[in-house]
């Protein structure tokens, strides 16, 4: 399996939207903490090293 780089979300404008929203309220460390475990949950979730790997890699360009 790979990485899938392309819009996959439905309604992605809602989604950011909420996205942002999460964020309302939050001082900058606040705001990099949840960040933070966002990612660490949505890692868990995926569970797959190679696809993980592969988004670490896309996200340093």
């Amino acid at each position: 399996m790979s990485l899938i780089l392309h819009p996959n979300i439905k309604n992605t404008d809602g989604f950011y939207d909420t996205l942002l929203g999460a964020h309302d309220g939050l001082s900058k460390s606040e705001s990099d903490a949840f960040n933070a475990r966002l990612i660490l949950i949505l890692a868990n979730h995926i569970g797959d090293r190679e696809i993980l790997t592969q988004a670490l890699l896309a996200a340093k360009l």
